[in-house]
């Protein structure tokens, strides 16, 4: 690691920052709130770099979220609530507390160790409740792996994986029911516990959802866009056609896939 690189970097990067909060007028009437949904939308684009392992975009990614900390640090210190060195060794202080195992004397035996000694830490810290620190805003499923992760922690999990498969049998079963019963909202409460349900099996086989559900929507929509493909080189169109003759094609598409194909003839 070259630290003086790193540092002249770091130090360009805040003095372009600065520069461009006196001197241009859209970074100038930058607020957090306005910030906020490009963060987002800079978190979302880095997520998508990191599922393609699109190494180039996830280096230009990072570099835009590197830039919007540095923006809200800027911000922060305009209106005297904090500086971009309070911000950086705020999360030094908190990182070397929360890691006794390395800068104290506690011993650990594996990862598991440390996410336990880290909620213990966190709740000591002020923490009412272990799920205090799940984001309100978070997507619902990444939300409900968090919460699950979290819980395991104080000792709140399923034995095996075969106790969570029963599971969702059971609650299968309860969303069948209610949804022949036609309440709306029964059957909302029973779908929701049938996904929460799958999430925890994902996690016990070690499966990230959040990232496996992903991969399968970017698969329909590659499949997706090629029966369109094949309809339009046969002269069809899907509204025109019937879910027998559509369902053909996705078999070809998906079996030439499969073959290693990736375009159908």
């Amino acid at each position: 690691m070259n630290e003086q690189k790193i540092k002249d970097s770091f130090f360009r990067l805040v003095t372009i920052m600065d520069e461009l909060r006196e001197q241009c007028p859209w970074d100038r009437k930058q607020t957090i709130e306005t910030l906020r949904p490009l963060t987002i939308e800079e978190t979302y684009e880095l997520a998508d770099a990191i599922t393609g392992k699109n190494w180039k975009y996830i280096k230009e990614e990072l570099g835009d979220l590197m830039l919007h900390l540095v923006f809200y640090s800027q911000i922060g210190a305009e209106q005297n609530q904090f500086t971009l060195d309070e911000v950086i060794n705020g999360v030094c202080d908190k990182l070397i507390a929360r890691h006794p195992h390395i800068y104290g004397e506690i011993k650990v035996n594996d990862e598991e160790d440390v996410k336990r000694n880290w909620e213990k830490l966190k709740m000591k810290e002020g923490k009412t409740s272990v799920l205090q620190g799940v984001p309100a805003s978070l997507p619902s499923l990444v939300k409900a792996i968090r919460i699950q992760e979290k819980a395991k922690q104080v000792g709140f999990e399923w034995d095996v994986k075969e106790q969570v498969f029963d599971k969702i049998n059971e609650e299968l079963q309860e969303l069948q029911e209610v949804a022949a019963q036609n309440d709306q909202r029964k059957t909302e409460d029973e779908m929701g516990d049938v996904l929460f349900s799958l999430v925890n099996y994902a996690r016990f086989l070690q499966v990230d959802a959040d990232l496996a559900l992903e991969r399968t929507n970017k698969k329909f929509i590659s499949r997706f866009q090629q029966m369109e493909q094949v309809a339009v080189s046969e002269g069809k169109k899907l509204e025109n056609m019937t879910l027998e003759e559509m369902d053909a094609i996705w078999n070809r598409i998906k079996q030439q896939n499969k073959e290693g194909t990736s375009q159908p003839h």
